[in-house]
């Protein structure tokens, strides 16, 4: 019987040192004095100096968007976006900004398209010096007692992962999953519970990269969050889905930011996370 040569040491083949930075953030859209809140958000955003970033609730009125606001500033001049609301009104959702040009993009309802608490992704393929990262951003339903809505739209994501993504360059999928990482939703995604489409499994990269910390991202250490007396959560997320040769795609760094206010204003209700991969 013959047997496949596998190399216990380098098993994806010598790993890459480079890295790619992606973060995301629920930027928490217009609520509250989000004029001033906007200007955190612009200051922690360029600290973090993200190669792609991915805004959960970033908003966009008639020509103005929330996106087209920030990406000068932050040397991220490629941007789409996807969202929800009135005709002719403002509507929130999903932003992808990237340093690099975006190509091949797509969006797609998850869930019940019809309900009020559906979900919605976003995909983007940034077109990367050292080849494509394929992005997805998304936002799931937040009701607490909406897990099995949940879980049916991390199937649809599943789906729209398997039907747009490629398996050779490295998977990104972020945003505000609006569930605990031992939540059945997000079970489906790490391999824990019945994934949501055969062979798709991602990685936490906060799990894999991180400080050992909860990591919450929903805290009551926010006073924008404090008011809403819901437990403390890790409910932001960056996942990336089973690396490629070389290693690529595999968190090496996660760290939280927006923790700490500006002239005493947080920028949003959410934390967000930073991850490095190596690309």
């Amino acid at each position: 019987m013959a047997f496949t040569a596998y190399d216990i040491e380098q098993p994806y083949g010598p790993l890459i040192d480079t890295t790619v930075r992606v973060a995301t953030w629920n930027v928490w859209g217009r609520y509250g004095p989000w004029r001033e809140r906007e200007r955190v958000i612009l200051a922690e955003l360029a600290a973090v100096a993200a190669d792609v970033l991915v805004l959960v609730e970033a908003w966009e009125d008639g020509d103005a968007t929330q996106a087209g606001r920030l990406k000068g500033e932050l040397g991220l001049p490629h941007h789409v976006f996807a969202g929800t609301g009135p005709d002719g009104g403002p509507r929130s959702g999903i932003a992808v900004l990237s340093r690099w040009p975006l190509a091949g993009r797509a969006e797609r309802r998850l869930g019940d398209a019809t309900g009020w608490d559906a979900g919605i992704a976003l995909f983007a393929r940034a077109e990367g010096p050292r080849g494509a990262v394929q992005v997805f951003g998304t936002g799931l339903g937040w009701k607490p007692d909406h897990s099995l809505q949940r879980q049916e739209q991390v199937r649809d994501l599943g789906g729209f992962v398997r039907q747009v993504a490629d398996t050779r360059s490295p998977v990104v999928l972020c945003g505000d999953f609006n569930a605990p990482p031992d939540s059945d939703e997000i079970r489906m995604l790490t391999g824990r519970a019945a994934v949501a489409a055969p062979g798709l499994v991602f990685y936490d990269a906060w799990e894999t990269a991180g400080d050992g910390t909860p990591g919450h991202t929903w805290s009551a250490t926010n006073p924008w969050t404090r008011p809403v007396l819901l437990p403390d959560r890790r409910i932001d997320y960056v996942f990336s889905a089973w690396p490629r040769a070389g290693g690529a795609g595999h968190p090496v760094r996660c760290e939280l930011f927006g923790t700490e206010p500006l002239d005493r204003i947080h920028g949003s209700d959410h934390y967000g996370v930073l991850t490095d991969l190596r690309y």
